[in-house]
C-alpha cells in the first residue's frame, strides 16, 4: 500500500511521520537525519507486510530524495527498507495530549503504536527517539513474556 508520509530509520526501526502537506514531515525528518537517522522515504512510503511486520520502503522514482523547503529536492543517503515500529501523527501543539492513552493504527494489516507530536517543538526529535526506544523495549519485553508463557505450557 502507498501512504502519504515520510519514513526514517532510527536504531534499526522505521518511524512513519504522517500529516497533511506542509505539516512538517520533511522538516522533522531532516532534523532526525541530521542527528543520525537515515531516510527511508519522503512524501510517499510503500508499506508491505512480511512475517507479520510492516515494512517501509520508498517508491523507486523518489528513493534517496527529500524535499527541503527553501532549498529544493536534494539527494541524501538512504536505506532501501526498514521494519516499521512507530507511527507519528504531526499535529498542532494544543492537540498533543500531555499523558496520552496508548493508541495504534493498522497499516498493511499490521497494528502499530501511534503517537501525536507537534513537529516544530524544539524537543520533537528527542521525543521521537525516546518513543522508538520505548516501543522497541516494550516489544522485546512482550515477545520475551509471550515466549516464556508459551514455553511453560
Amino acid at each position: 500500500m502507498l501512504v502519504h508520509g515520510t519514513c526514517v530509520e532510527l536504531f534499526g526501526h522505521g518511524v512513519l511521520l504522517r500529516g497533511p502537506s506542509g505539516s512538517g514531515k520533511s522538516d522533522l525528518a531532516l532534523r532526525l537525519i541530521d542527528g543520525g537517522a537515515r531516510l527511508v522515504a519522503d512524501d510517499q512510503v510503500v508499506l508491505t507486510a512480511e512475517a507479520g511486520r510492516a515494512q517501509a520502503a520508498a517508491p523507486t522514482r523518489i528513493a534517496g530524495r527529500i524535499e527541503v523547503r527553501g532549498v529544493g529536492i536534494v539527494q541524501v543517503a538512504a536505506i532501501e527498507r526498514v521494519p516499521l515500529a512507530l507511527v507519528v501523527d504531526l499535529v498542532a501543539p494544543a492537540d498533543v495530549p500531555r499523558l496520552p492513552k496508548p493508541r495504534e493504527c493498522r497499516l498493511a494489516g499490521v497494528a502499530l503504536r501511534t503517537i501525536a507530536l507537534a513537529p516544530f517543538e524544539a524537543s520533537a526529535e528527542a521525543k521521537v527517539r525516546l518513543a522508538v526506544l520505548d516501543e522497541t523495549r516494550n516489544s522485546r519485553t512482550e515477545r520475551a513474556t509471550s515466549a516464556n508463557s508459551t514455553s511453560d505450557q
